[in-house]
């Protein structure tokens, strides 16, 4: 994010079996950050555009968990002085917000939105409005496109400050001006919207909200890939990366990334076991606050010494290969027939030798077992009962003489 600090507004995922697709994925956990709302309380807004706004306000933050450790928010209201309705740290839950913002009264007055920038820049953004110094700030400019004063330095500097600005204009505007207010690029971050048709953008202002951050996916339980707007560079600076388990705060390793990098796979991880995450962007141009993010891997998955094609359950555990050999993490099952379908597999890295298929009717103990050249990715099952539910599970035999499998069910059609 453009926005100081912690990873925000993420949902968490799962791991399972869908549509015969069987894959590691899950996001880490919400939330944080302190978002700011500018809402145009002057005399050039109607009682019923600002109940209109009020709505959807509500709207936008229905879905997010409040509190110290959560996401926060508050509301200045742009008048002839600019005056705050409630702090970051006011409302811990999101009943509290809601009735807040239902009961926020519009105050009229002259529409010095410049004067409630500065206002925000020097006094919201505190420790003493309740604003956390480690998590991502967000201000939401909603406004009718007109100020009696100028918005461009105070914009300026909240900005500078690592403050994302999304603007959403209810009138005409100045699209030029409110281009350059907005973060960029202003595609992402500026709407034009009649009043009535806010709800139309509810859930895509929110998806930007919620994109703007550091965060993990494809976590397994040896490494996940972290990924984070762009905010440099290969000119203008570089990353530093840190991570480090929750619990042993001693073992901190540290990554140097390219300044035009925006995503990086961490392997070679403990399995269970939460990582407190910092990206630190180091800018020869400008101040760009840190980021931070907490990732729990996944349990460890279950290995085998050997495969048995008679029962299944005679498998063996063992320790796992090196991260960087982990194959298979998805399969797929295709081109089904009443006595056949294709089963393909990725990635096939160098280190493997061989992949073994083994296949069985579900229910049931018995399996065929065939071996597949490791340079391979896939191959067809044959001579399968029709409208049967079959176990499919693929593993790779490495040059080490290490093993790794994953399962899938695969169904036959029907009928011939």
């Amino acid at each position: 994010m453009d926005g100081p600090g912690a990873a925000p507004w993420s949902l968490e995922g799962s791991t399972g079996l869908v549509s015969g697709v069987a894959q590691a994925s899950r996001e880490t956990k919400p939330p944080n950050g302190d978002i700011l709302f500018l809402l145009d309380s002057s005399g050039s807004v109607s009682y019923y555009e600002f109940s209109k706004v009020k709505e959807f306000i509500r709207d936008l933050l229905r879905p997010f968990t409040f509190g110290p450790h959560d996401v926060q928010t508050s509301i200045i209201h742009i008048s002839t002085v600019p005056t705050i309705e409630f702090p970051f740290d006011r409302y811990p839950s999101s009943e509290a917000v809601q009735q807040a913002i239902r009961g926020t009264q519009q105050l009229m007055g002259d529409t010095n939105t410049g004067k409630a920038l500065s206002f925000a820049k020097e006094k919201f953004f505190t420790d003493e409005a309740g604003s956390r110094p480690d998590v991502p700030k967000v201000l939401v400019w909603v406004t009718d496109g007109f100020s009696t004063d100028d918005i461009s330095p105070p914009m300026q500097l909240l900005k500078d400050m690592g403050v994302t600005v999304f603007i959403v204009s209810t009138g005409r505007g100045n699209f030029l001006e409110l281009s350059a207010a907005a973060s960029q690029p202003p595609e992402k971050h500026l709407h034009f919207v009649d009043v009535d048709d806010l709800p139309i953008i509810t859930k895509e202002l929110r998806d930007a909200i919620t994109a703007t951050r550091l965060r993990a996916v494809d976590i397994t339980s040896s490494s996940f890939r972290l990924m984070w707007p762009k905010l440099l560079s290969s000119g203008t600076g570089y990353y530093v990366l840190e991570y480090t388990p929750a619990e042993e705060p001693g073992r901190k390793l540290t990554q140097q990334v390219s300044g035009d990098r925006t995503s990086l796979l961490l392997n070679d991880l403990a399995p269970e076991t939460t990582y407190k995450v910092v990206l630190i962007p180091e800018s020869n141009t400008q101040y760009i606050p840190p980021q931070t993010t907490r990732v729990t891997t996944l349990q460890g998955i279950i290995w085998g010494a050997k495969l048995c094609c008679s029962n299944m359950s005679n498998w063996l555990p063992f320790a796992p290969p090196l991260a960087e050999e982990i194959s298979p993490t998805r399969i797929v099952i295709s081109e089904s027939t009443p006595h056949s379908f294709r089963v393909s597999w990725s990635p096939t890295p160098d280190s493997v030798v061989s992949y073994q298929v083994l296949y069985g009717p579900l229910p049931g103990n018995s399996a065929k077992l065939l071996e597949v050249d490791g340079k391979h990715n896939s191959t067809v099952l044959e001579n399968l009962t029709l409208n049967t539910t079959y176990l499919v599970t693929v593993a790779a035999i490495y040059k080490s003489g290490k093993e790794r499998a994953l399962s899938a069910k695969a169904c036959t059609q029907g009928g011939e």
